[in-house]
């Protein structure tokens, strides 16, 4: 089977590669060390010399505040108009049997809720989001228009050994003795796995759909923490009670998006925040392994 993998740079995209080496015949795409070294936002079309089985698309902006309306461009370049440019250059080459697209549950635009599943309705108003759904929408079209089966996957906070991101920060917090839960730190929030993932992902793109993947547990920032800890050799975070936070937040709104804690941020770490993977148990056999059982770090 020949794959093409965007992204292939990327946390995510580096541990499908890892994982469908031995079965596959895969390619590389990404801006370093690939087989195809793009940068996808160039505008540039892609020479493909070879048709594809699959095609996954892990290649994309990464989620975060954006403080300028240049940075909020950046997300709808990258992630809509890249998508689109894979997408023409695709048709150039040769139509893949089988697309997976890698989205978010961004597109929900929830700061709070439960077992949220993929019927509830796209309501992101932040640029990252916004670009998720538009993505989504391309990818759809495109795939129907040239009868290709379509895959998109919803992700949660994607955990692995070496994540970026806030989970990175959250390694680095604990490690160097600066990080506490807030409130205890007892809500839950979905997670996955990314080995999870990059082992059931060429079974779904077989099949497609839309799909919510979660560990199915949902643990709370107190169970990864402590864990960490654990791992870390170092003792129980430290707690800051929520009468507490909230000064700290109205400082925070005063200072501006610089600040580490305000009260958008705050509301989201101590709401309850999870989604329904369901229909991917059903639809292909989705088991995964609950976080705060296997999830290891990379202690260099």
């Amino acid at each position: 089977m020949k794959v093409l993998l965007t992204g292939s740079n990327g946390f995510l995209g580096n541990i499908i590669n890892q994982n469908i080496q031995a079965t596959c015949i895969v390619s590389t795409l990404g801006r370093r060390n690939s087989d195809y070294c793009i940068d996808l936002n160039s505008g540039k079309r892609i020479n493909f010399t070879q048709i594809f089985d699959v095609v996954i698309h892990t290649a994309g902006k990464a989620h975060y505040l954006p403080k300028t309306s240049s940075e909020e461009k950046s997300f709808f370049i990258i992630n809509v108009e890249g998508t689109r440019y894979l997408l023409e250059s695709l048709e150039c080459s040769g139509i893949p049997k089988e697309f997976v697209f890698i989205s978010s549950v961004s597109v929900y635009g929830l700061i709070i809720g439960e077992n949220i599943n993929e019927e509830y309705s796209l309501l992101s108003q932040d640029a990252y989001g916004k670009s998720k759904i538009e993505a989504e929408k391309i990818v759809k079209k495109w795939c129907e228009k040239h009868n290709v089966i379509c895959t998109i996957l919803r992700l949660p906070l994607v955990v692995g050994d070496n994540p970026p991101g806030n989970l990175g920060a959250m390694i680095q917090g604990i490690k160097n003795g600066y990080y506490f839960n807030i409130a205890g730190g007892n809500v839950k929030k979905s997670m996955v796995l990314a080995k999870d993932i990059a082992r059931s992902i060429l079974k779904v793109a077989e099949i497609g759909g839309i799909y919510n993947l979660t560990d199915g547990y949902h643990p709370s920032f107190e169970e990864l923490s402590n864990q960490i800890s654990i791992q870390l050799g170092k003792g129980k975070p430290m707690n800051m009670p929520l009468w507490l936070a909230r000064i700290f937040a109205r400082f925070g709104d005063l200072l501006g998006s610089k600040a580490p804690l305000n009260t958008n941020k705050l509301k989201k770490i101590t709401s309850v925040l999870t989604f329904d993977d369901s229909k991917a148990r059903e639809a292909f056999g989705w088991n995964p392994t609950p976080v705060v059982e296997s999830f290891r770090i990379n202690k260099n």
